[in-house]
């Protein structure tokens, strides 16, 4: 998938999966596109060689915003195009699903949920 066909997927997922009742509350974050992440995030979120990251959450999450929250840029979710075509391939997946579930992951954290509890509600879901 060229990176004009992953773009146009992401744009059309969005925030879809997401449960409705909680999309109104998604405040201030945009979808980003990278092909993965670069040297620098890599040893910021201490990554090795053999790691791979399909999403990331960077800003402040939801339960942690207050009144000065208003003065920030916006939080931004990456989607990594070149780990998740890989993923897809691997697992037997469609590229959309993998961006699906990437997308909630990074929401889940931007309502301030730990990974540990991220990993539980993505094995509830399943």
């Amino acid at each position: 998938m060229n990176p004009k066909e992953f773009e146009a997927l992401v744009a059309d997922i969005g925030f879809d999966p997401v449960p409705e009742k909680f999309r109104p509350l998604i405040e201030n974050v945009a979808l980003m596109i990278e092909d993965e992440p670069d040297d620098e995030m890599r040893e910021l979120i201490g990554l090795s060689d053999d790691e791979t990251l399909l999403g990331l959450y960077v800003g402040v999450p939801h339960t942690e915003r207050g009144e000065w929250y208003n003065l920030v840029l916006p939080d931004k979710i990456v989607i990594y195009r070149l780990p998740s075509l890989e993923a897809a391939e691997e697992d037997g997946l469609s590229v959309r699903q993998v961006v699906e579930e990437t997308i909630w992951h990074e929401v889940a954290h931007h309502f301030g949920l730990s990974e540990e509890e991220v990993g539980r509600r993505e094995h509830d879901r399943k």
